[in-house]
């Protein structure tokens, strides 16, 4: 099948996971199968291995390329790692990759891109109700400026000021006129100045942090011993929480449940940055359980 989606960091993921043929596999955020597909020729565990993504047309997708020989989840991955605790699964790798995918970039309908003019959406579920148009529409300045510096890391005076014209332009019909918006406030900076904003209102849509927060303490349940775990973050906030979970769990000596791998993410090198820009924001993080 065609390859729609790039995954980042491909090389440092199999270095670091190393799989082994034979060894179990969980994928929380599967999509398009970019990592699962690589470390799937080499393990050939099909039958004890579990796709995950909450993106309908991401499950569609691995299920018409892999069919019945493996298990594909269509739910967030918190959920879908309390049913695999439930069943009593673990599993020998795992990977969570919490980045959005190309598809959903790509595609305006899914109005997750700052670049083309799309619906206010941003569900990677759409089968849930909040989107971004109830919070660019309907919630109140106040709301909208305490999201823009807690999930968009913007400073209070510049988030409490967009907050502002967002309310004065409403309604907002669409993802470029609130791109515009945005701009037509702020100073020249080499990333498009909407991108802290639509990654809040992202998150917030989402849900994304207290997901990746209630899952973390979780994957010791499901990995097993010698199992490596790698996650892959795209902005400072995802990357704290691993980087404390990390350490937090690492810090009890022969009772630690993992123990880290790297202690200092690992980055894209140049190459990768010139064939997939996507990638420079990525961040991988490894540990294995004890």
């Amino acid at each position: 099948m065609e390859e729609l989606h790039k995954p980042v960091l491909l090389s440092e993921v199999l270095e670091s996971l190393d799989p082994k043929n034979g060894e179990s596999y969980l994928d929380l955020t599967a999509g398009y199968a970019g990592h699962a597909s690589k470390i799937l020729d080499v393990t050939r565990n099909y039958k004890d291995s579990v796709l995950v993504d909450r993106d309908e047309n991401a499950a569609r997708y691995l299920c018409e390329k892999y069919g019945d020989q493996i298990t594909i989840m269509n739910q967030d991955f918190y959920s879908a790692v309390l049913q695999l605790i439930e069943c009593g699964k673990t599993f020998d790798l795992i990977l969570a990759d919490f980045g959005v995918s190309s598809p959903q970039l790509d595609r305006e309908e899914r109005g997750f891109s700052f670049s083309k003019d799309g619906p206010l959406d941003m569900r990677m579920d759409r089968r849930q109700e909040l989107t971004a148009d109830t919070i660019v529409n309907k919630w109140s300045e106040r709301n909208l400026a305490e999201i823009f510096v807690r999930y968009g890391e913007e400073k209070p005076g510049r988030a409490k000021m967009l907050a502002r014209e967002i309310v004065h332009h409403r309604p907002i019909k669409g993802t470029k006129e609130l791109a515009e918006i945005i701009a037509k406030k702020s100073r020249y900076s080499k990333t498009h100045p909407a991108t802290q904003i639509f990654q809040a209102i992202r998150i917030v849509v989402n849900n994304e942090l207290e997901v990746i927060e209630k899952t973390l303490p979780l994957l010791p349940k499901i990995l097993n011993p010698g199992g490596r775990v790698a996650i892959i973050t795209f902005h400072s906030l995802e990357d704290r929480l691993v980087k404390e979970y990390f350490k937090e769990v690492s810090e009890h000596g022969e009772e630690s449940e993992l123990k880290i791998l790297n202690k200092k993410p690992i980055t894209a090198e140049e190459m990768e940055l010139v064939i997939n820009p996507r990638a420079r924001s990525a961040k991988l993080r490894v540990a294995t359980r004890n």
